[in-house]
């Protein structure tokens, strides 16, 4: 007894780990419906079953259809393996070295299949072939070990993501009591959270974008090892933080998003300057405004672009190398362009950013310094550029965050709203509104006396 409660005092040792028995809950006691299913996410669960596979629908598509929300996306476990599902549907594309799945693709929809994935942790993995291998940290390079559908479920990252529903019977299977955590509305790894952390660092990342997505609290036991393993997502490569990022801030919920990280310190990792430079005293204000507007897009069925969102997490950097390089007495467009490459280039190695996202988002901070500058033909060249809706929006956001007077943007957004003479007269009361330039009084010439 003493030995249990000391194992829950911090420092002491760890919590008993829990136990997971399989519950079949039948359809009178859940909200999943074949009607929520899309019809290609039925199409594939049938055929695997006719063809003599086990196949369930898991994950989000369960758990959010329990919430009560409509899953975005249907993703299918099977025990067929990923060749065997590529020959059922010619439709299909293997994809992945790490973990090998099959897109089964119908349109734009795209049905997501997995294998399902065994316990492999006493595989051998001294040889380069082997189907699971891992770091010296503990991250899982190549997971590849096939199982049962158990050892599936066991396998997944999140107690409310391991839930499969059977359309055969319409029964919902729980390994790991997800059910009861969705009713508490709380986020649980399943299994012991700093191995699961050290596996994949990812799942940090994944774990502050369920919480915001759902609004569910992150259970203590799950919470507890982020903050001294957030380092560990250094280990990942760039171009997969880079995706993780647009699912983080590209979600609707980028404000609250961005609120967790900075608590878990994962923004340091993903961000490394910016955190620097709001360190320093720069304001994060932009950020939360650019995050609200984007969020507010995507309510209203809106896009949003990776180098706005980019633009924006960066300003705070950008500014602060910016000044300083103008207190060293850089030229200001000088220093900007200087600041510029820097910024880039020092983010680049945290998270990729394609030359087709990192172009335009330099493009948005350059056109900051045109948009002031508005005499004669100006605006109309300005308007004119092909990232000048972006800039322009950027301009409001900064206006929003307080950190130039307003003004500014109310003139952009009537000069676009007008028509050619609105514009013309818009031009001639700007330029008579401007301070007369004072012409320079030449010297008198003094000639010498021949």
């Amino acid at each position: 007894m003493l030995k249990r409660l000391l194992s829950l005092i911090p420092g002491t040792g760890k919590p008993k780990p829990r136990t997971y028995k399989r519950r079949d809950i039948p359809r009178e006691e859940h909200t999943v419906s074949r009607s929520m299913i899309s019809e290609p996410a039925k199409k594939v669960l049938n055929r695997l079953n006719k063809a003599g596979y086990e196949a369930y629908l898991v994950g989000g598509g369960v758990r959010d259809i329990l919430l009560d929300g409509q899953p975005k996306d249907f993703d299918i476990a099977t025990d067929a393996t990923p060749e065997e599902v590529h020959e059922l549907f010619r439709n299909s594309r293997l994809i992945g070295r790490r973990f090998r799945i099959v897109h089964v693709l119908f349109g734009r929809e795209v049905i997501e299949v997995t294998t399902f994935r065994g316990n492999a942790g006493d595989t051998e993995v001294d040889s380069a072939d082997d189907d699971r291998k891992t770091s010296e940290h503990g991250l899982l390079l190549r997971d590849n070990v096939y199982g049962n559908l158990e050892e599936d479920a066991l396998r997944r990252d999140f107690t409310v993501n391991a839930l499969y529903y059977c359309i055969r019977n319409f029964t919902v299977i729980d390994f790991a009591n997800g059910i009861e955590d969705l009713r508490n509305r709380q986020l649980r790894l399943i299994g012991d959270p700093e191995t699961r952390y050290r596996e994949d660092p990812v799942r940090m990342l994944r774990a502050i974008r369920f919480a915001a997505k759902l609004d569910f609290e992150i259970e203590p036991e799950t919470a507890a090892p982020i903050r001294d393993l957030a380092p560990l997502l250094t280990h990942i490569p760039s171009a997969r933080l880079f995706d993780e990022v647009l699912k983080l801030f590209s979600a609707g919920y980028g404000e609250a998003t961005y609120d967790l990280l900075k608590s878990y310190r994962l923004l340091e990792s993903l961000f490394p300057e910016t955190v620097r430079a709001i360190d320093a005293g720069e304001p994060d204000e932009l950020i939360r405004r650019a995050l609200q507007n984007t969020d507010a897009r995507i309510a209203q069925g809106k896009s949003v672009t990776p180098y706005f969102l980019f633009a924006a997490m960066l300003w705070p950097a950008l500014q602060a190398e910016w000044l300083r390089r103008q207190d060293n007495g850089e030229p200001v467009q000088l220093a900007l362009h200087q600041a510029i490459g820097k910024v880039i280039g020092r983010q680049v190695q945290a998270t990729a950013i394609p030359k087709r996202f990192s172009g335009p988002m330099k493009e948005i901070w350059e056109l900051q310094m045109r948009l002031p500058r508005r005499q004669g033909k100006r605006a109309l060249v300005t308007m004119e550029h092909p990232r000048f809706r972006a800039a322009y929006d950027f301009l409001l956001v900064r206006e929003a965050a307080g950190e130039i007077e307003p003004g500014l943007g109310q003139w952009w957004t009537d000069f676009q709203n007008t028509d050619d003479r609105g514009r013309e007269r818009m031009l001639t009361q700007l330029g008579s509104a401007a301070p007369a330039k004072r012409r320079r009084r030449r010297k008198p010439v003094t000639r010498k006396p021949s």
